[in-house]
């Protein structure tokens, strides 16, 4: 599968649900180191991903492995990830009332 192969509606779906679990799970921060430092390695990750897929598969319900894989061979896709993961993390800091980019209010 390649990464073309999927719908502009598709991604959006796939990096929401990703960015929305990195989240979740308070990792925003390691996340987006190595995401930032695994990019000009993407597509060896990408492949490797596609060279253990049975491993995970087995162990892990991982439906859109394939996708997910696709996907993170792409430069531009990461990036999009990562701003999407900075969004999420803003949006959760202002709805708690953590926002500290403005801490004059």
């Amino acid at each position: 599968m390649f990464s073309s192969d999927i719908p502009p509606e598709r991604k959006e779906e796939i990096l929401g649900k990703l960015a929305q679990r990195v989240v979740d799970m308070r990792l925003t921060p390691l996340a987006i180191v190595a995401l930032e430092s695994g990019k000009p390695l993407s597509f060896v990750g990408s492949q490797l991903m596609v060279f253990f897929q049975p491993v995970f598969t087995s162990i892990f319900p991982f439906h859109q492995y394939d996708e997910v894989a696709a996907l993170l061979e792409e430069r531009p896709n990461l990036e999009a990830l990562i701003q999407r993961i900075e969004q999420l993390e803003d949006e959760r800091r202002y709805a708690k009332g953590q926002d500290n980019t403005n801490p004059g209010n």
